[in-house]
């Protein structure tokens, strides 16, 4: 498990520190919501957690191993959508990395089902591509700042 600063930002994209954010979750905290859980997951990815990925993977399509050893470099988070009815969740997301000297994205359709009080990542429907932002756009690493004054 990579080892984060108790004041170290979570990088799931809430703005809270990673102590008190999706570090109780990795550690065998449930998630509240198929959000939460999303968002502890994608945190997972991004500080290469495998073990926490296969446990909130919901067995009936879990992988028997899972290595991040080719994931990209994890640069932002952003929602689109979540939505939640009784046992039942999904949401919509994009993830940002960097891609050589670009950027590209993850956008996925994730399900979720719960059981036994636990949320757990059933699938989810994928697209790739990559990312081409403008000089004045917002940064792609997430900053806030203009690309032209970030990453460029």
């Amino acid at each position: 498990m990579t080892q984060q600063p108790e004041n170290t930002i979570c990088p799931c994209e809430r703005g809270k520190p990673y102590s008190t954010c999706c570090q109780p979750l990795h550690q065998g905290d449930a998630a509240t919501s198929p959000e939460a859980l999303m968002r502890s997951r994608y945190a997972a990815f991004a500080l290469n957690l495998p073990d926490y990925l296969r446990a909130t993977w919901h067995q009936s399509t879990r992988p028997e191993t899972l290595t991040l050893e080719d994931s990209p470099d994890w640069a932002s988070l952003q929602i689109l959508n979540s939505d939640q009815s009784g046992n039942k969740g999904t949401v919509h997301f994009r993830a940002i990395y960097r891609l050589g000297s670009g950027w590209g994205f993850l956008e996925e359709n994730s399900e979720f089902a719960q059981e036994d009080g636990r949320w757990y990542y059933l699938r989810g429907d994928t697209i790739e591509g990559q990312l081409k932002p403008g000089r004045n756009e917002p940064c792609p690493c997430g900053s806030g700042k203009k690309y032209k004054a970030c990453c460029l």
